[in-house]
């Protein structure tokens, strides 16, 4: 855990968040002693919406017929 003054902290932000970014705790103090913690946010994973495609894929009607000159290779 470091801990940081605010006027330190904020010449050195960049720095600090890449420390919180892989997992260091950060703790910035200001002078009436309240405090901060700098934590990295948890990214969501993206995860798939069932049916967000409905509509968007057509299917021609013909999507079954056997295609011409394939008709030996049908056993």
């Amino acid at each position: 855990m470091r801990k940081v003054a605010l006027n330190e902290a904020t010449s050195r932000l960049a720095e600090l968040i890449n420390l919180a970014e892989i997992g260091e705790e950060i703790i910035i103090t200001k002078d009436d002693g309240s405090s901060f913690k700098i934590i990295p946010c948890q990214s969501k994973k993206p995860f798939p919406k069932f049916g967000s495609a409905k509509g968007l894929i057509k299917m021609p009607d013909d999507f079954n017929d056997i295609p011409e000159g394939f008709e030996e290779y049908i056993s």
